[in-house]
């Protein structure tokens, strides 16, 4: 059996299939109802559902379906409110749209798409989101492997923003997964997991969302206590809103309380940087140096203690965390919120800029070819290239190693 092409085709007839709901169905694709999920790999192929939420999505929804190439056996779109064209783009591929009204909870409107889906297995996807050419093959090897080892969720590379971590992307619908919490929404594995290589991309969208996030934490904070996760996202949403002394008091209470080993060290990163904001850089310290008590040093919090040495003049501290940052490993297989730049790329410019102040050349040139091989074209990267070509005297430094560290900061908004 084939899989389903996604081509939106205007004069295709409807399908009659109870399961499948394509605008399009291959003549050697049959009908047939829900099955039961006990396998047998040599009888017959898992169906997998695709199930999306979706709202003013015009912009980005048909490169998401497009990106699918036809690996989804159904396709289920749950519009929560669109006032643009988004429901009309997704009838170009499937024939019913449904709408859930928007009752500020994420959980919500996915678990009623997860309740019109019909096939062995679920799989989520934003708008936004999109299936790499190169990731079908593995789509389809991990097809493969939940039916052969009959694992009840698949936990995948999730990338985007520069940023790369695994989360729950696949689960077994006859094993009664739901979604939970309002917002920042996540399922709680239980079951077989395997752990997989697939891995989707959040291209995102130009969609404004304003503090929509924030005001659904400030609510349901309003109505009820929220678990450590949800604080530690609550506490995330108000430092990006810049609301840096409630951020703090929302992270300190997460971390005074019961919560994942893996959001209290990235809570103690954002807790830095509410400090730095603030203009506190030794409480700023305090807060990466704290993260230790939680797991193993973290890339980005040995190159964020780095750049708090830099700042303060104290070159020789910031090149021993700088260094550190480039011996840790990826550790987004433990859940971590990993941005590759802050263990390679980051530390090698901080590295060339506290070199070149304490004025070894040699070692800052060093560094400077170390990025260079990374990062060619980054804007960091050229200014440097410049500047040393230029061989000038060190008064000017400052200027490049300036554009360096401003250009080696960055948003960790997933």
């Amino acid at each position: 059996m084939h899989a389903l092409p996604f081509r939106a085709k205007e004069s295709a007839k409807p399908s009659s299939a109870p399961f499948i709901h394509m605008k399009q169905k291959p003549a050697n694709v049959k009908a047939h109802p829900a099955r039961s999920c006990v396998f047998q790999a040599y009888n017959e192929r898992m169906t997998l559902s695709v199930c999306m939420i979706v709202r003013d999505e015009e912009k980005v929804l048909s490169r998401c379906l497009e990106s699918l190439r036809g690996e989804a056996d159904e396709l289920i779109i749950v519009d929560t409110g669109s006032r643009d064209k988004t429901a009309e783009i997704a009838r170009k591929y499937i024939d019913r749209v449904y709408f859930f009204p928007w009752i500020d909870d994420f959980s919500a409107a996915r678990n009623f798409a997860f309740s019109k889906a019909s096939g062995d297995y679920l799989m989520w996807l934003d708008a936004d989101d999109v299936i790499p050419e190169n990731m079908i093959n593995q789509l389809r090897k991990l097809k493969q492997r939940l039916l052969t080892e009959n694992a009840d969720m698949a936990v995948c590379r999730y990338v985007g923003g520069g940023c790369a971590y695994f989360r729950e992307r696949i689960v077994k619908r006859s094993a009664g997964f739901h979604w939970e919490g309002r917002v920042h929404e996540c399922i709680t594995p239980h079951g077989k997991l395997i752990r997989d290589d697939f891995t989707v991309i959040h291209l995102g969208s130009d969609k404004p969302r304003g503090a929509r996030n924030l005001h659904i934490y400030q609510k349901w904070r309003a109505e009820e206590p929220l678990s450590g996760r949800d604080l530690f996202y609550y506490g995330r949403e108000l430092y990006y809103n810049r609301l840096y002394t409630e951020s703090i008091a929302i992270l300190e209470e997460m971390l005074a309380g019961n919560g994942w080993y893996v959001n209290k060290i990235e809570a103690c990163k954002i807790l830095a940087e509410c400090h730095s904001a603030q203009k506190r850089p030794d409480l700023a310290r305090d807060a990466l140096l704290y993260s230790f008590r939680y797991g193993l040093p973290r890339g980005s919090i040995c190159h964020a203690l780095g750049r708090n040495f830099q700042e303060a003049g104290q070159y020789r501290e910031a090149i021993f965390w700088y260094e550190s940052a480039l011996a840790c490993p990826d550790r987004s297989g433990e859940g971590d919120f990993d941005l590759p730049d802050e263990r390679t790329l980051f530390p090698l410019l901080g590295l060339t800029y506290c070199h070149y102040a304490l004025g070894e050349e040699a070692a800052a040139r060093a560094c400077h070819a170390r990025a260079a091989a990374l990062a060619p074209d980054h804007p960091s990267v050229t200014h440097n290239e410049a500047f040393f070509a230029q061989q000038k005297s060190p008064q000017i430094a400052g200027s490049v190693s300036e554009k360096a560290l401003k250009s080696s900061e960055h948003s960790d908004k997933t």
